[in-house]
């Protein structure tokens, strides 16, 4: 399985992420490539340890099963995951080029990822190697959506 850990993978994320322009149409959801750059340089803050969120009650039940559900093959995420509200960009518009840049930064400190305390919202605390792997899958994911 893929990891945003191994540089390869990092590097194919910055190819991919380098392809979008403000032509990118979503192929499902309600983002557009600027909003989705946006929210998937959010959530690589959160990953990274300099966005904070609290636990969600439901996620305390069932997340930790649910993890393990997801990272259990190379299974690309759903079509309309749900999102935390936190993540969503209000935003409208933006730089899309400023953001890439934002994004691909924050790809490339998963070179010397260290956030041993970390936990998801939803799926509670994960291993550096479950978050590896989930970057992937979630930067895969919005991608994908965009073609890219």
């Amino acid at each position: 399985m893929k990891s945003v850990l191994d540089t390869s993978v990092r590097e194919e994320l910055v190819n991919r992420i380098n392809s979008l322009n403000q032509q990118s149409n979503a192929r499902w959801g309600k983002m557009n490539v600027f909003q989705m750059a946006k929210h998937c340089t959010m959530c690589e803050d959160m990953f990274l340890g300099k966005l904070v969120i609290k636990r969600v009650f439901i996620g305390r039940l069932i997340g930790g099963i649910v993890l393990k559900k997801v990272l259990k093959d190379d299974k690309p995420f759903g079509k309309n995951s749900p999102t935390s509200p936190v993540l969503k960009t209000t935003a409208e518009s933006g730089d899309l080029e400023q953001q890439k840049k934002e994004w691909i930064n924050r790809i490339g400190q998963y070179a010397g990822y260290n956030n041993p305390g970390f936990v998801h919202p939803f799926f509670g605390p994960m291993t550096k190697e479950q978050a590896g792997l989930f970057v992937y899958k979630h930067a895969d994911h919005h991608l994908r959506q965009f073609g890219a």
